[in-house]
């Protein structure tokens, strides 16, 4: 089932305790980036501190309702230009607004996920799989129809083998 509009919006509105998504790529190209990441280039930068947005006014809300939105970003350096803009532009003022960003780097080891498709998990029930193009571009949000257990324990390991993002961000 193609999850759009409203009805994937109603995800986050309708989790009871947890929404959370593993990144596998080093790109996104979202359309909606475009405008951001041509500022970032040009040396723009957001303060984390102040920045609010409807996305961080949501972390917020869900944070005060005792609801959480987490994420695992598998990596490897360098960093693409990607990445750094991500990291900038979205991670510093999501992680200050109450997600809890993680970062599963490997570079120098071997991925504990590898082949493992980016996806989003809902009350580790629902799995959401955010299908891309190598490049980045989506193609689509799927259902998926199966038992959600193999998500949950990918969930499990990418926290497991990962730092806190500002952990990283020090390192």
């Amino acid at each position: 089932m193609f999850l759009d509009g409203e009805e994937w919006r109603a995800k986050f509105r309708q989790f009871r305790s947890e929404a959370w998504r593993l990144e596998t790529l080093p790109q996104y190209l979202v359309p909606q980036e475009a405008e951001e990441l041509e500022a970032f280039r040009a040396g723009v930068r957001v303060d984390p501190l102040t920045y609010s947005s409807p996305y961080t006014e949501r972390l917020k809300r869900q944070r005060a309702e005792g609801r959480h939105q987490g994420r695992v970003h598998v990596i490897s350096r360098p960093l693409s230009e990607y990445l750094e803009f991500e990291f900038s532009r979205y991670y510093e003022p999501n992680f200050m607004a109450g997600e809890d960003i993680r970062i599963l780097d490997v570079t120098d080891r071997e991925n504990p996920l590898p082949d493992v498709q980016d996806f989003w998990m809902f009350d580790r029930s629902t799995v959401v799989l955010m299908r891309y193009e190598p490049d980045g571009t989506q193609i689509s949000r799927e259902l998926h129809e199966g038992d959600p257990e193999p998500f949950i324990e990918y969930q499990r390991i990418a926290v497991a083998e990962s730092v806190p993002f500002l952990d990283f961000l020090r390192a």
